[in-house]
């Protein structure tokens, strides 16, 4: 084949100059090409440097809505340039310039960006992820500014108003330009407003005494000789230790946490700025031209118009966050005590407080009982423990600054600090509910598993950041998991199973009962996502457990639809889930597993085959238990899909009730048999789908548009879970297009089953427990009886200290004695048959009263026996003891041993 000729001159390509000049002018919009469109539509797109693309894509886009969504034009139009520049990636903008180009506040905004997703669900992730971030980052400054204005009241005595005006403008200021330059995470509320104590620690240091309140005046540390000497040479920034303290305590803020942030951050900015060694305030022109650079750069709104109560940031004046409340009214005879709000930033340092106190008397390091079951193990775990603990602190601390900024090292260190705390606390805990349950000590298989301890350290580590980042602004944040320190990053950090994690969770709760309410459900929701999509990435342990259980009986097994509707128990522990020692069954062993399969269950993972330590050989006659993990998953998972398909049909289906068990019967069987259409995918999108084909086969009119409008009504949904559903090979599209290319595909004879005379056998309907997870603070009910107990705790308030609300809950006073004696009396209590008890109508023929139970977990641990108690109280409590009692000593033995259950 001949080669092909040179072209002519003509044809030589465009030079490096007109290849910009081209770019520049498809950059710039040209009206001419826009006569067709609104003029006002065109001076809006002009205004805001749109290109001739984006110009267009807008206007396609504005034309889908005008005649569906009811808004103003103008209103639309600029909904529609937003969405198609961010769609494009070309924003020419900043967010406050589009705001005061078609007349919309941030919460105007975001109602009707909402309101268009509802209408025409025309939102796509990568908007979405964009109006999220949006809405995060002014509920975050939008709060410190609140605190900023209620500090500053409380620091600086200005009469002169242009001169208060002034000091506001440039704190505010220059700690918007400290959030800009350190934290890459601009939404981290517990750091941001650290680093707003070191802008007021700063301007307090430098500003006259005349301008501050008694308090801050008195705190503030005078200068040394040499400043005084040296005024004019610049001289590093030094921190006055005596006012940060007044300002951390001042505002429930951890000083070592602010000092820390001052030395490796806030220092480096000052010098960045020009202001390490400057003796004078800098003026606000200043401040604000280093800040406008920084606003164009980001194209973010401009944080200085709240200093103005410029209407662009102006919350809605009815809008309270979840955690503000109106203080209670005393009731009569009760002093006045003022209980204030509990705004976001409050609520997440009393929640941090917390969580140290609790950790106050905790060691970094193994306690000596902790040490001491170490060493009771035939491989001494110790050296192991350590070692491991100090490479995740490293990795930790690594992935922490990337995701928050690079000088926060420090403050993750700290962090760190206190879930390795947690870790040996709870780690503990167990242990000692363990030997309690089995009678053992050596607990070598169970402390020698890597998959646990990383478990629990993230299980702890997750508390920890939760903590930190707030239970009111928790919803939304960066979709970017390396700048999103919220679930699941610490298994990204750890590169952890979420199979193995899930394993820790329940046991976890269990055995921590300081848990706030808020942190229980915060674990829970983490299971649920672990259950509902992340347990099913390609790679999970997951898929090799469910392979191993197809291939050979004797493997761990799912949960058979036949026991489905049986009580789902919840007396196992992490120690079972990770194959602790176990105790020797009483059972007759059957015949054991072929070599083969043994050796098959042994490939997934070491810990997946049971053994008892080597100093309690098995039993003649026993057998070794497997691990009941994956049934136990799969028990979980098909009760969370049960709610789940039950909350989306009542809202879509209430006339077919018939249809409910037919829907979930294709839905278990896909979950059993077709799981590996969960890979990379998320339950609901099979729960739609099962949905949709059942209504399909028994001709009932419901459209996919209908089931995805019904779904986002469903609390915590996301829309990407019917916006992006993976087809084949790393390739998406909506959930539709799922159900015609792959689900009916993989089901298609199974679903027309359905609609034959003789149907599939239906599925039970799952039994739905109480949930295993007891809310500490929550009292408890006993059966049979009106009598409600709650759980012991250490009181870390002083009579003083409590608010009316805490003091009504006090039914014995602080001089009755220490906690002990409460604990004696739920012993006494709980191994006693009270014989008689006085009837309320005051009856001659007294009655008998049922045994209590205060139990944990459903079962009965009493055991009989008497406490050892030698106060007067004791003693009235054991002469109540009648002699029945005493008789069925024995006999309530044995029951207890009967109910106690197999490991």
């Amino acid at each position: 084949m001949p080669p092909k000729k040179r072209s002519s001159g003509s044809g030589t390509p465009p030079s490096k100059e007109a290849k910009l000049s081209n770019k520049k002018e498809s950059s710039v919009l040209s009206p001419e090409k826009h006569k067709e469109k609104d003029p006002e539509f065109v001076d809006l797109c002009k205004d805001l440097s749109l290109s001739n693309v984006v110009c267009d894509q807008a206007w396609m886009r504005w034309e889908s809505m005008a005649n569906i969504v009811n808004a103003s034009n103008k209103h639309l139009w600029g909904a529609s340039v937003f969405i198609s520049a961010v769609e494009s990636e070309n924003v020419t903008f900043t967010f406050t310039e589009f705001q005061k180009a078609v007349g919309l506040s941030i919460k105007q905004f975001l109602t009707l960006v909402r309101k268009l997703d509802e209408s025409l669900d025309t939102i796509s992730p990568k908007v979405n992820s964009a109006v999220t971030r949006l809405e995060k980052k002014y509920e975050v400054s939008l709060a410190l500014y609140q605190r900023f204005v209620k500090t500053c009241a409380k620091i600086y005595s200005v009469p002169d108003e242009g001169k208060r005006q002034e000091l506001l403008h440039c704190s505010w200021i220059l700690f918007l330009l400290a959030k800009g330059s350190v934290l890459q995470m601009e939404d981290d509320l517990v750091i941001a407003f650290q680093l707003l104590l070191c802008a007021l620690e700063f301007y307090i240091k430098h500003c006259s005494s005349s301008l501050l309140q008694p308090l801050y005046k008195s705190t503030r540390s005078p200068p040394t000789r040499t400043s005084r000497r040296n005024k004019a040479k610049p001289r590093p920034n030094e921190m006055d230790v005596q006012l940060l303290e007044t300002l951390c305590k001042e505002s429930d803020c951890s000083v070592d946490e602010v000092k820390n942030i001052y030395q490796s951050s806030f220092c480096a900015f000052l010098d960045s700025m020009g202001l390490s060694g400057s003796q004078e305030l800098p003026a606000v022109e200043t401040l604000s031209k280093s800040y406008e650079a920084l606003y164009h750069k980001s194209k973010d709104f401009d944080a200085r118009l709240f200093l103005t109560d410029d209407e662009t940031l102006s919350p809605v004046k009815a809008e309270f966050t979840k955690v503000e409340m109106t203080p209670r009214k005393n009731p009569s005879g009760e002093e006045n005590v003022s209980i204030p709000p509990q705004t976001p930033i409050r609520a997440t340092m009393h929640s941090i407080q917390q969580l140290r106190v609790e950790l106050t008397s905790v060691s970094d390091r193994p306690s000596v009982i902790l040490m001491g079951y170490f060493k009771n193990c035939t491989v001494d775990p110790s050296e192991d423990i350590t070692k491991r603990v100090d490479r995740l602190t490293q990795l930790f601390c690594q992935k922490f600054a990337q995701a928050v900024g690079q000088r926060c090292e420090g403050l993750g260190k700290k962090r760190f600090t206190l879930g390795v705390q947690l870790y040996y606390k709870v780690m503990e805990s167990m242990l000692k509910s363990e030997e309690k349950r089995l009678s053992v000590q050596n607990f070598s298989t169970l402390l020698n598993n890597d998959a646990f301890h990383s478990s629990l350290l993230a299980c702890a580590l997750e508390v920890v950041l939760a903590t930190y980042v707030g239970y009111s602004l928790k919803n939304g944040g960066s979709e970017s998991p390396e700048m999103n320190l919220c679930f699941p990053w610490i298994l990204d950090v750890f590169q952890l199973h979420a199979f193995d994690f899930y394993k820790v969770i329940e046991s976890f709760i269990k055995a921590e009962p300081t848990l706030k309410h808020e942190m229980v459900e915060h674990l829970g929701r983490c299971e649920q996502q672990i259950m509902e999509s992340i347990a099913w990435k390609s790679g999970s342990l997951l898929f090799e457990l469910l392979r191993l259980s197809r291939e050979d009986g004797s493997g761990e097994q799912a949960e058979p639809p036949a026991t489905l509707n049986q009580p789902l128990q919840h007396n196992h522990t992490a120690a079972d889930l990770y194959l602790s020692p176990v105790r020797p069954s009483r059972r007759v062993a059957p015949p054991p597993p072929p070599p083969a399969a043994a050796a098959a269950a042994a490939a997934v993972a070491e810990a997946d085959i049971p053994a008892l330590p080597p100093s309690h050989p098995p039993a003649p006659g026993t057998r070794q238990h497997r691990s009941n993990s994956l049934s136990l998953f799969y028990k979980k998972l098909y009760r969370m899909a049960y709610l789940r398909l039950k909350m989306l049909f009542s809202q879509l289906l209430t006339s077919h009730p018939e249809l409910e068990v037919i829907i979930w019967t294709l839905l278990q069987h896909t979950l059993q048999n077709e799981y590996e259409l969960m890979k990379d995918r998320h339950l609901d999108q099979l729960m739609m789908s099962a949905m949709y084909a059942i209504c399909k086969v028994k001709n009932v009119d419901l459209r996919f548009k209908t089931i995805v409008t019904a779904y986002k009504e469903l609390p915590n949904t996301n829309q990407e879970t019917f916006k992006r559903v993976l087809i084949r090979d790393g390739q998406y599209d909506s959930i539709i297009v799922f159900y015609n290319l792959v689900f009916m595909q993989k089901l298609k004879t199974n679903i027309l089953q359905y609609a034959s005379i003789r149907p599939p056998p239906l599925s039970p309907i799952p039994h739905i427990p109480r949930s295993p997870y007891m809310y500490p603070s929550s009292p408890l009910k006993v059966p049979g009886g009106n009598l409600y107990i709650s759980p012991l705790k250490s009181s870390r308030l002083t009579p003083a200290a409590m608010t009316p609300r805490s003091r009504i809950l006090v039914s014995i006073g602080e001089s009755f004695g220490t906690s002990d004696k409460f604990q004696k009396i739920n012993q006494m209590v709980s191994s006693t048959d009270w014989p008689l008890k006085r009837s309320l109508a005051g009856d001659s023929i007294p009655k008998p009263l049922k045994r209590l139970r205060f139990d944990a977990d459903g079962q009965d641990e009493a055991d009989g026996s008497k406490p050892n108690g030698e106060s007067t109280l004791d003693k009235k409590l054991a002469e109540m003891s009648s002699v029945r009692n005493r008789m069925q000593e024995q006999k309530m033995k044995e029951e207890a041993e009967k109910e106690d259950p197999e490991p």
